[in-house]
């Protein structure tokens, strides 16, 4: 990941791109941020992960956009299903069950696209 924020060599590999989403509630704002700003880094690790962006809206009501640079599809597939997919999301996803539990609207949502690298 150092080299995609470095130099974009990196980002010149990558094939297959993800972008979710994700709507937050705004008493979640400040949650969700912490929960990046101390994640995990369960991804980078994973064979055929080359580098994310978490971007942030510049406009209330907006969603964050997590961009992840892939070599293929493939790689993320196995990201999306693997052990570390959900040991890198148990803090949300631990977040997600106790509003669920209370009663109370989900703090967030999400939605994915993918996408393939056409032109460089």
């Amino acid at each position: 990941m150092e080299e995609l924020q470095g130099s974009g060599q990196a980002l010149a590999a990558a094939r297959f791109v993800a972008v979710n989403s994700i709507h937050c509630e705004p008493e979640y704002v400040g949650r969700f941020e912490e929960l990046f700003s101390s994640r995990a880094r369960a991804i980078d690790d994973m064979e055929g992960f080359l580098g994310v962006r978490v971007l942030k809206p510049t406009r209330e009501g907006e969603p964050y956009l997590v961009v992840s640079f892939w070599t293929d599809g493939s790689a993320f597939e196995r990201w999306v299903g693997s052990e570390a997919f959900r040991r890198g999301h148990q803090r949300a996803f631990a977040d997600l069950e106790e509003a669920k539990a209370r009663g109370e609207r989900p703090p967030m949502h999400s939605s994915f696209s993918t996408y393939t690298v056409l032109a460089d």
